[in-house]
């Protein structure tokens, strides 16, 4: 009698079922970090911005015109900035709006450096007071 090679059926049953339980598993965290990792972005961009922001009103004693001057943020594939208010001489808020796999989000800061996270998918939590970077609600310091 010849051995015969190879895997019965109920072994690749065995292994298609480990591989998908795994990958129900690894699917959704792998999407949660890199949703976290795009968020960054903006909480970059915003800071840099707010900083830049500071330079242009030393040099200009006013707010006004704010979105034209260098080191306003440039729209990204996952993030668009804009000022949703017109700038005055004393105040300005810049707005970070998500698209993509971020779509959803909207960050701003403003003069005072206040931070907020206006807007979220279903699922997680604003905050008027950070911006929120997991998905319970958990604040970027």
């Amino acid at each position: 009698m010849k051995r015969q090679f190879g895997f019965t059926l109920i072994e690749l049953m065995i292994t298609v079922v480990v591989i998908a339980i795994l990958s129900a598993i690894a699917l959704p965290a792998y999407q949660q970090y890199v949703v976290t990792a795009r968020l960054t972005d903006a909480f970059s961009a915003l800071a840099s911005a707010q900083s830049s922001a500071e330079q242009f009103w030393s040099n200009n004693r006013t707010y006004f015109g704010l979105q034209n001057a260098n080191g306003f943020p440039q729209n990204t594939a996952n993030f668009s900035y804009t000022l949703p208010n017109i700038p005055t001489a004393s105040t300005y808020t810049i707005q970070a709006a998500g698209a993509g796999t971020v779509a959803g989000f909207a960050f701003t800061i403003d003069q005072n450096g206040n931070k907020a996270t206006t807007a979220v998918p279903a699922g997680w939590t604003a905050s008027a007071t950070c911006w929120v970077n997991k998905k319970g609600g958990t604040c970027v310091q």
